[in-house]
C-alpha cells in the first residue's frame, strides 16, 4: 500500500469579520480537517491531514489589524487537537499588512511568525516543526521529501499606490525584488524537485478572475483609486513595477519551472469561471490552483467556505486534489467531488523520512 502525505491549503479567514457574526472560522475549519478520514487502500491510517500552508489574510480589518485580532488567530490555531502549531505553515495576505507609518509588517510578524522569532506571542516553537524551514518571515522554504515548499510574502505595505492606506485592503499582490531574486534562484537550483510556489495571490491570468480589471469589476474586490485597481486579483507589483509580467516570463522562459502554484485571495464558489479560467489551470507545464477562501462573511457576494486537500503518493508524479465544503450554502458540507482533479508532477513523489517507518 502507497504512502501518502496529505497537505491542507487553506486561507482567508478573516478571523475579525466572522467573529462579529458568531463564527470562528479558523478554528471551526481545522476542525473539520482533523477529522477528515484517511483514504482507504493506503498504509497511513492517521486522520485528516499532515501539515497545511495557510496562506494569508488571517485579518478581517479594513484597517492595519491589531493585537486583539491576533490573539483570536493564535486562540483558534490553539484549538487543533491532533496537530501542533508548528504543523501550520503560513503566508502573509493584503488584510494582514502593517499601515504606512507603523513598523513593517509588525502584525504578522508579531502573531503569525513562520519563523519562530516571537514565540511568546505567536506560540511557535520552531525547533518542533516537523519539516524545518529555512529564510525569512518574508521569504522561507521548507521540504517534505522530494518537494520543496517556496513561500512568498505578499507585501502590501509602506502605503499607496503598492501597500495599503489609512482604511481597505488595497488588494493588488506585490512581492520585493529581493524575494523575487530568492524563488528565482530557488526554481533554478532544484529542478530535480517537486517545487511548490505558495503566495496570497494568484499570477496574471492563471485562475479564475485573475486577469487584469477582473477583481474589481467582477465585485470581488474593493476599487482603491490611489493603489493598483487592474492587478486587484493578482501579483501586479514585482520589484514595485507593476504589470511588468516578470513572473510570467520566468516561466515561460524556464517551462516548466515548478510543478504547482498555489494562491487564494479571490473568494468565490467552486464552479466559477469569470475570464474563461476555473480554480485549477495548467500554464508553462504547471499548474495552478486558488484554493480560495474559508470566510463566509467577508465579502459576502462571493464567499463560500471551501479548502483543499492534496494528496502526495509515494512513487506517484500525480497528487490528488480535492475541494472541500466547510458550510451548506451552495451544496451539502463535504467533499465536493465535481471540483476534484488529478495534476500531474514532473517527478515521482519520495516520502519523507519521517513516514518511511
Amino acid at each position: 500500500m502507497a504512502r501518502t502525505v496529505r497537505l491542507w491549503a487553506l486561507s482567508d479567514t478573516h478571523v475579525g469579520t466572522e467573529i462579529k457574526f458568531g463564527r470562528r472560522s479558523l478554528e471551526e475549519a481545522i476542525r473539520q480537517a482533523e477529522a477528515w478520514p484517511a483514504e482507504p487502500g493506503t498504509a497511513d491510517d492517521s486522520r485528516g491531514f499532515d501539515i497545511a500552508v495557510n496562506l494569508g489574510d488571517f485579518s478581517g480589518s479594513q484597517l492595519p489589524p491589531d493585537d486583539e485580532e491576533g490573539e483570536l488567530v493564535v486562540a483558534q490555531y490553539a484549538t487543533a487537537k491532533n496537530h501542533g502549531r508548528e504543523h501550520f505553515y503560513d503566508v502573509i495576505g493584503n488584510h494582514d499588512a502593517s499601515g504606512a507609518d507603523e513598523p513593517t509588517q509588525w502584525w504578522f510578524k508579531k502573531w503569525i511568525d513562520p519563523t519562530g522569532e516571537s514565540t511568546e506571542f505567536s506560540g511557535i516553537d520552531n525547533t518542533k516543526r516537523p519539516y524545518p524551514t529555512s529564510g525569512t518571515w518574508e521569504h522561507y522554504s521548507f521540504e517534505v521529501g522530494n518537494i520543496l515548499f517556496l513561500m512568498l510574502a505578499d507585501r502590501n505595505d509602506g502605503g499607496p499606490p503598492i501597500g495599503r492606506g489609512e482604511f481597505g485592503g488595497y488588494p493588488a499582490g506585490a512581492i520585493s525584488e529581493e524575494t523575487f531574486e530568492w524563488w528565482t534562484e530557488k526554481v533554478r537550483g532544484n529542478t530535480h524537485k517537486i517545487v511548490i510556489t505558495a503566495h496570497h495571490h494568484m499570477i496574471k491570468e492563471t485562475t479564475v478572475a485573475s486577469g487584469l480589471n477582473e477583481g474589481c469589476d467582477g465585485g470581488y474586490h474593493g476599487r482603491m483609486p490611489d493603489g493598483g485597481a487592474p492587478g486587484a486579483s493578482l501579483i501586479y507589483w514585482v520589484g514595485g513595477q507593476k504589470d511588468s509580467g516578470r513572473i510570467e516570463n520566468f516561466l515561460a522562459e524556464n517551462t516548466p519551472a515548478i510543478d504547482l502554484w498555489l494562491g487564494a485571495h479571490t473568494h468565490t464558489h467552486p464552479d466559477d469561471t469569470t475570464g474563461g479560467r476555473s480554480h485549477i489551470e495548467q500554464k508553462w507545464g504547471a499548474n495552478f490552483v486558488n484554493v480560495s477562501a474559508i470566510t463566509r462573511y467577508h465579502g459576502q457576494k462571493n464567499s463560500i467556505p471551501m479548502s483543499r486537500l492534496f494528496t502526495f503518493a509515494e512513487g506517484s508524479d500525480e497528487v490528488r486534489v480535492q475541494c472541500y465544503l466547510h458550510t451548506d450554502q451552495y451544496a451539502p458540507e463535504g467533499w465536493y467531488k465535481q471540483s476534484e482533479r488529478t495534476l500531474k508532477l514532473r517527478h515521482k513523489f519520495e516520502v519523507p523520512a519521517a513516514h518511511s517507518d
